[in-house]
């Protein structure tokens, strides 16, 4: 062997080791554990797309969800599936404000058609809600408008903190960061003195126990893969992350922990900031010394999604906002394996499909005018497009209409 091929043989071999270390850090992710959790106590809060992830969860489980945190996000199917309406009228408001009032009306024939949980399951639940007064990624009537549809859903006043004081960014607010308050950029977690984690979690669970030190090896990735085969082509990381405290595990002594699942933003993934967002927001803290367990499901950027963002406006899947959505499923079974299974879909008592073009719709009923020259679905208030379009209704119960599959 001559000197001249030495050098490079022995940078092959180096490059060849990296490349078995690094599918051997892929593969360390490990399954996520079955453990005994505490039933009726999940609880679910978000940042942006996150936000906007956490309300779906919640509100297509609210049956077995207590409580949602939303920090800058907006009401349930703000986007409609759109994305024009998602950047236009669920971010800024150039399209004006979200209709809270339209959008529940959509989400009570969801319910009706066992896509979601009955919205008798919010009466009892508990909310809190974020508005910086310097975000200018969502606007405040957005967040407005998530308080008008929670209340308008049946949550009882008493049950809603909505924070809107704190001249805060786009952003998680925690007590030290290197963002200063106002500032709305990457990694967004904001430095406001303000402990966002504990008042989150405050909010859902009472009083809480003295903040405790967090154990940075009790913070384990796990397959995602498991829950959603191929997750990088739907938006999800290979690995998601989770905190359980000693107290928490399998076998320990003890009343049964709760969990909290916390969904982070838009280029807050794994390939964007690594664990910091699980590691600096502070959940872990409380979690150490309030018996809690810390889901962190996590986002990734796809060729439809380039900033990572959570599907809330349907990139991925048009059935991203209920049960059977893959993002959606994918989270419930990670609660299910902690011991904390979601309830199932119901299946409604009557369905019947209608397919013709939307100016018959209107003709026989179907459809109603709901703009110039638009016409939307009867009782879902769900929108078709034109009179010469066509679309595909299911009618589920009698007399409401959607464009979603019931029963299926």
């Amino acid at each position: 062997m001559t000197a001249v091929f030495r050098p490079a043989i022995l940078a092959l071999a180096v490059a060849l080791l990296l490349l078995v270390q690094a599918s051997g850090s892929a593969r360390a992710a490990e399954p996520l554990p079955a453990l005994q959790l505490q039933p009726g106590s999940t609880t679910v809060s978000g940042l942006s797309s996150g936000a906007y992830m956490a309300i779906q969860l919640h509100i297509a489980n609210s049956q077995s969800i207590a409580g949602a945190g939303l920090v800058a996000g907006g009401p349930y199917r703000c986007a409609e599936g759109s994305v024009i309406i998602a950047l236009n009228r669920c971010m800024d408001t150039a399209m004006g404000a979200p209709d809270a009032e339209a959008l529940l009306r959509q989400t009570q024939a969801l319910a009706a058609a066992g896509h979601i949980d009955s919205l008798d399951g919010l009466t009892g639940d508990r909310l809190y809600l974020f508005s910086g007064t310097e975000d200018e990624t969502v606007a405040r009537p957005v967040m407005d408008a998530a308080l008008a549809f929670y209340r308008d859903a049946g949550v009882p006043q008493p049950n809603i903190a909505y924070v809107t004081e704190i001249a805060a960014g786009h952003g998680f607010l925690v007590e030290d960061a290197e963002n200063d308050c106002h500032v709305s950029e990457t990694p967004f977690i904001n430095d406001c003195d303000y402990d966002q984690a504990r008042a989150i979690l405050n909010q859902f669970y009472g009083p809480l126990e003295p903040a405790g030190a967090p154990d940075e090896s009790r913070l384990i990735a796990f397959d995602q893969a498991e829950f959603l085969p191929d997750p990088q082509s739907h938006g999800m990381a290979d690995s998601g992350f989770i905190y359980i405290p000693e107290s928490c595990e399998a076998g320990a002594a003890g009343q049964p922990c709760r969990l909290h699942i916390a969904f982070a933003g838009c280029r807050q993934t794994p390939a964007d900031i690594g664990d910091l967002y699980p590691r600096s927001t502070g959940y872990n803290r409380w979690a150490e010394s309030n018996r809690l367990i810390i889901l962190y499901p996590q986002s990734s950027a796809s060729r439809d999604n380039p900033l990572g963002c959570w599907d809330w406006w349907g990139y991925d899947d048009a059935d991203h906002h209920i049960k059977r959505g893959r993002q959606m499923a994918a989270v419930a079974a990670m609660a299910e394996r902690l011991g904390v299974p979601f309830a199932a879909a119901e299946t409604p008592e009557f369905c019947e499909r209608h397919q013709s073009r939307n100016w018959l719709h209107w003709a026989n009923g179907r459809a109603e005018l709901c703009g110039w020259v638009a016409l939307c679905a009867v009782g879902s208030g769900e929108p078709l497009g034109y009179a010469y379009g066509s679309a595909t209704l299911y009618e589920s119960p009698q007399g409401n209409f959607l464009t979603t599959a019931c029963g299926s």
